[in-house]
């Protein structure tokens, strides 16, 4: 009989999600400069493979000619990339000064914590959250 651990051997965590990107180089620039992330490599399709302050990775890539969906946070498919950070109000005060585009106010977040919405350069919606635990 499979086992819980049995999966743990096998699957290990996420390794990365992926923005499709109008301009791949520039959304990339905006992550580094704006959120922190190191470029980390880059193929030359354009991809860029982008490494948090935690280790974990953000795929940059190009877009296809499909038209963007309007998307809320509750709409199906993949919603948003939610970023921890260690004090939400330090990071609001460090984002006001980068002028982003907040997507409301600091609420409660599911399972613990608080969240703020906020989208980068291309419209991709964000979360900054700060976990009690």
């Amino acid at each position: 009989m499979e086992t819980n651990d049995d999966k743990k051997e096998v699957f290990t965590g996420v390794d990365h999600p992926a923005l499709a990107a109008d301009n791949v180089d520039r959304l990339a620039d905006w992550y580094c400069d704006v959120l922190g992330y190191q470029k980390h490599f880059r193929h030359d399709k354009p991809v860029w493979i982008l490494r948090a302050a935690d280790g974990t990775l953000l795929e940059i890539m190009p877009k296809d000619d499909t038209v963007r969906p309007e998307r809320t946070t509750w709409t199906p498919g993949w919603s948003h990339l939610a970023i921890r950070v260690e004090s939400i109000d330090k990071a609001i005060t460090y984002l006001d000064g980068k002028a982003v585009k907040w997507g409301g106010d600091v609420m409660p977040a599911i399972g613990g914590g608080r969240v703020r919405n906020l989208v980068d350069p291309e419209g991709n919606l964000l979360q900054i959250l700060e976990r009690n635990f």
